[in-house]
């Protein structure tokens, strides 16, 4: 995973819960680095579920809710960092088709080590769009926080519906359905 994921999931947490939020959960997670990041570093995917795990037994908010506030947070970042993705973009769901055939190709330019979740999208109607998400490392909820994010940044109003499609969480389905506009 890449370093990026873990640089802007630490200064989350210390931006919410002060830096010594920060050095406990790293001191307590065990990590073999110690918790020494650089953004365009690979680690493994273990090490942030240690973190975000460690950050949830110390703040009672459950791990679900953690990693949908980080998509959200990381949307936020995306679009300053990599403006040139959102550049003549004018909806949530032109974003969002374009994830799996331009951004993820965008980006394993970049870091051809990067593993990347998989996305099927599909436009239902003009208002409706479904998403398939693919991993294994199970980060649908971080998924969610991303296209939650998305839809705010678009100032547009949709109602998510989230289905698991596999026990494990590794293939989600998400069915984004834009509220019409009132007249």
């Amino acid at each position: 995973m890449k370093g990026i994921v873990f640089t802007e999931f630490l200064e989350l947490v210390e931006s919410k819960f002060g830096y010594e939020m920060v050095d406990s959960i790293i001191q307590e997670s065990h990590l073999p680095n110690g918790g020494a990041y650089t953004s365009i570093g690979t680690y493994p995917h273990s090490e942030i579920v240690m973190l975000v795990t460690q950050l949830s037994h110390k703040t009672e908010i459950p791990v679900s809710e953690l990693l949908r506030i980080y998509g959200r947070h990381i949307l936020r970042v995306f679009a300053k960092s990599y403006s040139h993705f959102f550049e003549g973009v004018t909806t949530a769901f032109g974003l969002l088709e374009q994830i799996e055939n331009h951004i993820h190709v965008e980006v394993l330019k970049l870091y051809p080590d990067a593993e990347l979740p998989r996305f099927s999208v599909r436009r239902l109607d003009e208002n409706t769009l479904e998403m398939i998400y693919h991993s294994e490392r199970r980060l649908a909820d971080f998924a969610m926080g991303l296209i939650e994010s998305t839809l705010e940044h678009y100032q547009e109003k949709a109602t998510i519906l989230r289905e698991d499609l596999n026990p494990d969480g590794s293939t989600v389905r998400f069915l984004i359905v834009k509220q019409k506009a009132e007249l």
